[in-house]
C-alpha cells in the first residue's frame, strides 16, 4: 500500500475518480512518460548501433571494444529504469530527471 497509485478507492467515497482525474501529478506523470517512452525507443537503436559496432570490432579484431562494451552496459540500465518508471515499479525519472546518466548494473 502506501504507492500513490496502488489504491483505487478514496476516503471520499465516489469521488475518488474525479480527484484522479484531475490530479496535476496524474497528468505530470503522463507527461513524463510519454517523454520517456520516446527516450526509450531512442535507446533502443542507440543499443542496435552498439551491439553491430561491437560485433565488428570483435570480428575483425578479436577482442571487445571496452568503451562499447561499457556503453552497452550504461543502455542496458537506461533502459531498465525506463521501464520501471513506465511500469509505476519506481517514482524516480530516469535521466535527464531525477537522476544522472547511469554506470555500471541497476541498482
Amino acid at each position: 500500500m502506501g504507492e500513490p497509485y496502488d489504491n483505487p478507492q478514496s476516503p471520499n467515497g465516489g469521488h475518488a475518480f474525479e480527484n484522479h482525474l484531475k490530479s496535476r501529478s496524474t497528468w505530470l506523470r503522463l507527461f513524463f512518460m510519454i517523454v520517456l517512452a520516446v527516450f526509450y525507443g531512442v535507446s533502443r537503436i542507440v543499443t542496435v548501433v552498439v551491439i553491430v559496432a561491437q560485433f565488428c570490432h570483435v570480428l575483425f579484431t578479436g577482442e571487445t571494444n571496452r568503451p562499447l562494451k561499457d556503453l552497452g552496459l550504461s543502455l542496458a540500465t537506461y533502459t531498465y529504469q525506463i521501464v520501471a518508471y513506465l511500469t509505476f515499479n519506481t517514482e524516480q525519472r530516469p535521466f535527464p530527471f531525477d537522476t544522472e546518466w547511469p554506470q555500471g548494473k541497476p541498482t
